[in-house]
């Protein structure tokens, strides 16, 4: 029997409180899907949700079951922008939003085991999974910060993170808003969500 890995214990990235903190995030590796839309509204996002634990299950048990090494399923993650990234901070039209769905997976997942994956989610999730690729993210220097409650409630946190603590500190936004969302918010209530909010920087 192996021993089950849990990344979010082990990375630093994956713990926040609730004060402004920088942190160092290291090169990951992540399946990623890309999409547009409001989040709230179902459709495209919520396919995009469901292609990626489609593949993330059957990656983690081949994992197990061909290399012998396994881990917990991290997370869902979410990278957005917008033409207008003011649009984060006053809570305006989510239609305008851009965004990239995340899952952490290990280096030692293969192309060939995500190949597999992805072609045993295919009954499941249908063709959606056609767009998940498996490629890596650096983000190196970041802050963040864990916010609690609903996500409309993150803009008053995102607007005091870039007009005051930003500033304050000489850095400057460098990389696309990341958000871990270390709830299931299909089966959390609103005022119970814990989410990570981070914002890659430089200076």
């Amino acid at each position: 029997m192996t021993d089950k890995i849990d990344f979010k214990k082990l990375l630093g990235c994956y713990q926040a409180g609730r004060e402004f903190a920088v942190v160092e995030v290291p090169e990951m590796q992540y399946l990623m899907i890309d999409g547009s839309g409001d989040p709230n509204a179902g459709g495209p996002f919520a396919e995009a949700v469901t292609a990626l634990f489609s593949i993330g299950y059957p990656l983690k048990f081949a994992s197990k079951r061909e290399l012998g090494r396994d881990y917990t399923v991290m997370p869902l993650e979410g990278l957005w922008s917008a033409a207008d990234m003011a649009s984060f901070t006053t809570a305006l039209d989510k239609s305008t939003w851009d965004w990239t769905l995340l899952m952490m997976v290990p280096d030692w997942i293969t192309p060939g085991l995500f190949a597999e994956a992805a072609s045993s989610a295919r009954d499941k999730a249908g063709e959606v999974v056609e767009r998940v690729r498996l490629e890596r993210l650096t983000e190196g220097r970041c802050v963040q910060i864990l916010h609690l409650g609903p996500f409309d409630a993150e803009a008053e946190t995102l607007h005091r993170l870039h007009t005051e603590y930003l500033p304050a500190h000489g850095l400057t936004p460098s990389g696309r808003h990341h958000e871990v969302y270390l709830s299931d918010f299909t089966r959390t209530a609103p005022d119970r969500l814990r989410t990570i909010l981070r914002q890659p920087v430089a200076g």
